[in-house]
């Protein structure tokens, strides 16, 4: 399906975006990891059990590394409405395909899609099918071990590491060889 759509568009002339969403929470409750130290010296981390959390919505793109995010706090179909259109103030004119799971959020029949942004749906329980999981490891590694005295704390901290992360990254979570074949497969026509 993806390549019949992808090819049509690219036979119009038209701009297509290859684009791979999901969600990812977080919140006050510290993240644990491993550190190293001293032969003989067991590590102490400070933790936070806070529940209190929020939701970021997501979405990056293999081929240029770019990647976009918002803010919400859930996870529910009016939310992620609220990020298609506004990703398609982004979009502008240009189209894209956009790879998501099956959740219910995703596949609601409220959901208003844009006659530009076409839905790629992975296959069910196959998280490892979509690169921005692997971003949002990244995301989560950089925030171990670390506490955070308020959500807007925790904020400003996951946008200073959004505001480091390059294209080049990016490019190097998500590069999935079967995705970048099918997108230069479907160019070459």
């Amino acid at each position: 399906m993806i390549l019949n759509s992808l090819e049509k568009l690219l036979a119009q002339g038209k701009p297509v975006h290859y684009l791979c969403q999901d969600e990812t929470r977080v919140g006050l409750k510290t993240l644990t990891g491993k550190v190293i130290t001293a032969a003989g010296v067991k590590p102490t981390v400070e933790v936070k059990w806070q529940r209190d959390n929020f939701w970021i919505y997501g979405a990056i793109e293999p081929m240029s590394g770019k990647h976009f995010q918002q803010e919400y706090p859930k996870l529910n179909g009016e939310y992620f409405q609220q990020f298609l259109d506004w990703y398609l103030v982004q979009l502008g004119d240009e189209y894209a395909i956009l790879q998501i799971d099956l959740a219910p959020a995703h596949t609601s029949f409220a959901i208003r899609w844009p006659e530009n942004i076409i839905q790629e749906l992975q296959p069910p329980h196959s998280p490892e099918l979509n690169p921005i999981e692997r971003l949002w490891q990244l995301l989560k590694k950089s925030l171990k071990n670390e506490l955070f005295s308020s959500l807007q704390n925790l904020r400003d901290r996951i946008q200073e590491i959004f505001d480091k992360l390059t294209s080049e990254q990016v490019i190097s979570v998500s590069s999935y060889n079967f995705i970048l074949e099918a997108l230069f497969y479907a160019a070459s026509y």
